[in-house]
């Protein structure tokens, strides 16, 4: 709208400007470089919407003070609350644009000092009297960076595409949960690692959100049951936690995602060598005390994300399992990752369902 307006005006406008010459020429141009912006934003926000970008003005500018409200060493994270110590939170339906169903919070982690939003979508089987006394299985969806937590619901469609293959018993009916990864103020991305000083990323999903989870719902414990997954940047966070926490996730998901941090430009974990090396899939696999009980499914295409994949299937020793996806094409893209919905959920279902 504020497009159309800046052109009416200029056009209503052009001839009636009144002064000398050069006066004209000067609101002439102002009114040009008027609508040469409001193109432009238009054409961002377009994007932004349809890619789930960013959630506000402040993550684009960079302006916000960010979602780290005690920046820990993680040295001095506490332990996590007692099993009676429930993390209990109240939710409210989110944006109509996310689907019908989809909930949010805004979390305060316990042990990370962090608050932010966590998005929550229930199955179909949830509040079916027959499955009252039931438990169910976990999938956390991390986007990509700079990425909002609303993507995997909004852009990815998730929620949409898994509810009749639910009800149809294609897949298990998951528990979907997607939390705030852009945790920092200014264009800094951490990596879903614990940076001392910075966020400890890493213990706000894999126990504040864990823990908030199983508190609220009727959540499966046992990480058999729990997957983790993400595309570009969140595949990096998927499959270092995956790897790191074996005894919070069974699986990992990797759509497009690298090893190195160095893969984001944007990364703090890149630009410190101890944590650049640390936070590498292929150094924690590496250095395993012995080999972790996870299955990994790591796609990509040839020079995005699949010699990466096949550098960790190359190293990994049973009981870690690495299965690969080689992408035809289509690019590093959510139209790509979308249409990976269905064959990624069909076999985290099948890895639950192995004795």
């Amino acid at each position: 709208m504020l497009a159309i307006a800046s052109l009416a005006l200029a056009l209503a406008a052009w001839n009636r400007i009144p002064g000398h010459q050069a006066v004209k020429v000067v609101g002439r141009l102002f009114m040009l470089v008027l609508c040469q912006a409001t193109a432009i934003m238009m054409v961002f926000v377009i994007v932004n919407n349809s890619n789930s970008l960013y959630d506000t003005w402040d993550d684009f500018l960079g302006t916000g003070s960010g979602h780290v409200v005690e920046a820990r060493d993680p040295a001095a994270i506490p332990p996590p609350p007692k099993p009676e110590e429930k993390q209990l939170t109240e939710f409210k339906g989110a944006d109509g644009k996310l689907g019908d169903g989809v909930q949010v919070t805004e979390l305060k982690g316990k042990q990370s000092g962090i608050e932010a939003e966590v998005y929550v979508w229930l199955p179909p089987q949830y509040k079916d009297p027959a499955y009252k006394d039931k438990k169910f299985p976990v999938v956390e969806m991390l986007p990509g960076y700079p990425g909002s937590a609303k993507a995997w619901f909004g852009t990815l469609h998730v929620n949409s595409q898994l509810k009749e293959m639910m009800t149809k018993g294609e897949v298990a009916p998951f528990i979907l949960v997607s939390p705030r990864t852009k945790l920092l103020a200014g264009n800094e991305d951490t990596g879903c690692a614990d940076v001392p000083g910075k966020a400890n990323a890493d213990t706000w999903i894999s126990a504040d959100v864990r823990r908030m989870v199983i508190d609220n719902f009727r959540a499966e414990t046992d990480a058999k049951h729990w997957a983790i997954a993400g595309y570009s940047a969140g595949a990096h966070c998927a499959t270092r936690m995956a790897l790191l926490h074996p005894d919070r996730y069974g699986q990992g998901v990797s759509l497009s995602g690298y090893n190195d941090p160095k893969g984001e430009s944007d990364s703090v974990t890149a630009k410190d060598p101890a944590l650049r090396e640390s936070a590498n899939p292929l150094n924690i696999l590496k250095k395993a005390p012995q080999p972790p009980n996870v299955a990994l499914y790591m796609a990509g295409e040839k020079g995005d994300g699949y010699g990466d994949a096949q550098a960790l299937h190359a190293i990994a020793k049973a009981p870690t399992a690495v299965t690969l996806a080689e992408i035809g094409g289509g690019g590093h893209g959510t139209d790509v990752w979308r249409n990976m919905v269905p064959d990624v959920f069909r076999w985290i279902t099948q890895q639950q369902a192995k004795p």
